[in-house]
C-alpha cells in the first residue's frame, strides 16, 4: 500500500513539473505580431516571434554551461520590484514598454546592447520575463531585432519556465536606469 501511494506521489509531482514546464510551449491560438504590444502586457503570447528565435528551458541550460564568448547575454524585462532572476542576467525594466520602435525606450535600448554587445550585431542575446503570458519580453526582443541584431531569442518561458525546471533563481545585480515612458 506504502508503495502505491509513493507512486502516485510521484506521478502526481511529475505531473505537475511538467505542466509547469508546457507552458512555454503552450499554443494560446495567439498570432505572432511585429509591432509592440500597448497594454495588457500579462496575456497569452504566441508561440513565434517575427526577426526573433524562440529558446527552450533545455538551449538555455546548454548555453548557459558555455564560457566565453558562446555565453548568451540575458535580459531580464520585468518590469516591478527587484526581484530574483536568471544567473547572470541584466535587468532592464521597461525595454519592453513604450509606443513605438522609435521612442526613447528604443533609444536607451540601442545605447545598452550596443555597450553590452561591444558593438557585435551577432552576438547572441535572449530576452525573457515572467513566463509565457508576459508580453514585455516580446516586445524587448522585437526591439532588438529592429535595431539590426541577428542573434536575438525570445525566452518565452521565462522565470517560470525556468524554476519549473529547477532552475537556480539569483538576486539580480545588474540594472539599467528605468526609461522614460
Amino acid at each position: 500500500m506504502k508503495f502505491v501511494i509513493a507512486m502516485m506521489l510521484l506521478a502526481a509531482a511529475g505531473a505537475a513539473a511538467t505542466g509547469a514546464r508546457a507552458d512555454e510551449d503552450t499554443d494560446y491560438g495567439v498570432a505572432p505580431v511585429a509591432t509592440l504590444r500597448l497594454a495588457d502586457y500579462s496575456a497569452p503570447t504566441p508561440r513565434e516571434i517575427p526577426g526573433a528565435r524562440v529558446v527552450s528551458t533545455a538551449e538555455l541550460r546548454a548555453w548557459l554551461a558555455r564560457e566565453g564568448a558562446g555565453r548568451p547575454l540575458l535580459f531580464d524585462v520585468l518590469g516591478g520590484d527587484v526581484h530574483d532572476s536568471l544567473p547572470g542576467a541584466v535587468w532592464l525594466p521597461g525595454a519592453g514598454r513604450g509606443r513605438s520602435l522609435e521612442d526613447a525606450i528604443q533609444d536607451q535600448l540601442a545605447k545598452t546592447l550596443e555597450a553590452a554587445t561591444q558593438g557585435n550585431r551577432a552576438r547572441v542575446m535572449v530576452f525573457f520575463c515572467h513566463g509565457s503570458k508576459c508580453w514585455l519580453s516580446y516586445n524587448a526582443a522585437l526591439r532588438a531585432a529592429a535595431l539590426g541584431y541577428s542573434e536575438v531569442y525570445w525566452y518565452r518561458g521565462g522565470i517560470e519556465g525556468w524554476r519549473a525546471a529547477d532552475g537556480s533563481l539569483v538576486p539580480l545585480r545588474i540594472s539599467w536606469r528605468r526609461p522614460p515612458e
